[in-house]
């Protein structure tokens, strides 16, 4: 075997052979270790690579058995497709399309269950009439709250990215609430009537939105009506057995499946 060679990826050290490095010539590493492109030097002297540190693990393991391991709570697809392409390790990037495929044909498979829950609350604010004239009122406003669960990691990343939350005047989007990649809870509000635009941040209330249409979901009707698209154009369908569908929009518990 040949002397070890530590390589700082992005900040994380790793110690492998230059055989191990140059078992594929054609690949961006193969053309570093042979001469056939300089390579940098951290302060230490290491081997400098400036990519993502933590999926290299998985193009050095590559490298080492010819096999492209993944845990299978893996997460991080895109940015593992975008560093196989620099590293341009021809079987490798035939072996990740072959995992993606096997990932697609797995999700295809699924099943999408809601919770739906709704309060009334009472809300307190001051409205300036004139200036140095305040009067302080109140309203009812509906507070929602939908817990959603779906075998499909895919599913809930498409959702996240049609519904989004508005608070403090802007619009974000709500794949960054997920609690895990099968489980996400929304909670938010109504429009208040004669509720100043303020309060909505100082009360931090959050309401909810589809874009690109720019609607907003003031009731949970419209919110079922939009999931159902959503969910609909990604294959699912309405369990026939849970709810009826004539009673669709009106159950606190709904279910789709999808079936290959």
């Amino acid at each position: 075997m040949s002397e070890p060679i530590t390589l700082n990826v992005g900040g994380k050290l790793y110690t492998t052979s230059l055989s191990t490095l140059t078992s594929f010539p054609d690949s961006m590493l193969g053309a570093m270790f042979s001469g056939k492109i300089p390579t940098k030097k951290d302060s230490q002297g290491n081997c400098f690579i400036d990519r993502d540190g933590k999926i290299f693990r998985y193009i050095l393991n590559f490298l080492r058995t010819s096999h492209l391991d993944l845990p299978e709570d893996f997460q991080e697809m895109g940015l593992l497709r975008r560093e196989v392409d620099f590293y341009q390790i021809q079987p490798l990037i035939e072996a990740l399309q072959e995992k993606e495929v096997e990932l697609s044909k797995a999700e295809k498979n699924a099943m999408l269950n809601i919770t739906l829950d709704q309060k009334t609350q009472t809300v307190h604010f001051t409205v300036r009439e004139a200036p140095q004239i305040y009067s302080l009122s109140s309203s009812n406003m509906e507070v929602f709250s939908a817990h959603i669960f779906s075998t499909s990691c895919l599913f809930l990343k498409l959702l996240g990215s049609k519904l989004y939350y508005c608070f403090n005047g802007n619009l974000s989007s709500i794949s960054s609430y997920l609690q895990d990649p099968n489980h996400l809870t929304l909670d938010w509000v109504a429009s208040v009537e004669g509720l100043p635009e303020e309060e909505y941040t100082r009360q931090n209330l959050k309401r909810l939105w589809v874009v690109p249409d720019n609607k907003q979901i003031n009731s949970f009707q419209v919110f079922v009506e939009e999931v159902l698209k959503i969910a609909m154009s990604d294959g699912f369908c309405i369990d026939s057995s849970h709810p009826h569908t004539s009673d669709f929009t009106n159950n606190k518990i709904i279910r789709l499946i999808r079936y290959k």
